[in-house]
């Protein structure tokens, strides 16, 4: 990144990896409970003092420092899975309902419609109008704010409508079968 270590640094560094990499691979399989992550924790971690190591060997306690960046990034990973979690909750969380005798055509149109929208307004209509999500919901499980769910959600509707004409039914019917997979119960690709 653009910083110039001499060789002196470069020994006084692989000898603290030496001596710290296990210690801060124990904390960070401590912190996370994932022994898989714990390395790759550790190197991130000995990466981001590398490249800071002018900063970090003049300070009063490097290793101190080093389980500081081992701590955040558990932190962050830990923040990371429980979003996670929470995005696959609400997208697994469905309903038993059936719809008798779906307009399997007007399916299939829907989800070529579907198909053609950008990945964001799509997940928004699907999640807003298919699974009945609350905007608050959706943008959880997306990530973006409820402003972007709402005018994403508005776009994606308007661009369904064009691409599906004046004619077709209500998209809120064929959305809800589209859920459910249409009639035979599977999803069409």
């Amino acid at each position: 990144m653009g910083t110039v270590v001499d060789d002196a640094a470069s020994e006084e560094f692989h000898a603290f990896f030496e001596r710290h990499y296990a210690e801060l691979s124990r904390l960070a399989h401590l912190l996370t409970g994932e022994a898989d992550a714990a390395d790759d924790l550790a190197a991130d971690a000995l990466l981001a003092l590398w490249h800071r190591w002018d900063r970090v060997r003049a300070a009063d306690h490097p290793a101190a420092y080093a389980r500081g960046v081992v701590a955040n990034l558990a932190r962050t990973r830990i923040r990371g899975a429980v979003r996670e979690r929470r995005r696959v909750a609400l997208f697994w969380t469905q309903r038993e309902e059936k719809t008798e005798n779906p307009d399997v055509a007007g399916v299939v149109d829907v989800q070529e419609a579907l198909r053609r929208l950008p990945f964001r307004k799509r997940a928004c209509v699907v999640l807003r109008h298919a699974f009945d999500l609350s905007e608050k919901d959706t943008a959880l499980a997306l990530g973006v704010s409820v402003g972007t769910v709402k005018s994403q959600t508005s776009k994606g509707m308007a661009e369904l409508q064009r691409l599906l004409g004046p004619q077709s039914p209500p998209l809120r019917m064929h959305a809800a079968a589209l859920a459910r997979g249409g009639e035979s119960g599977g999803r069409t690709r």
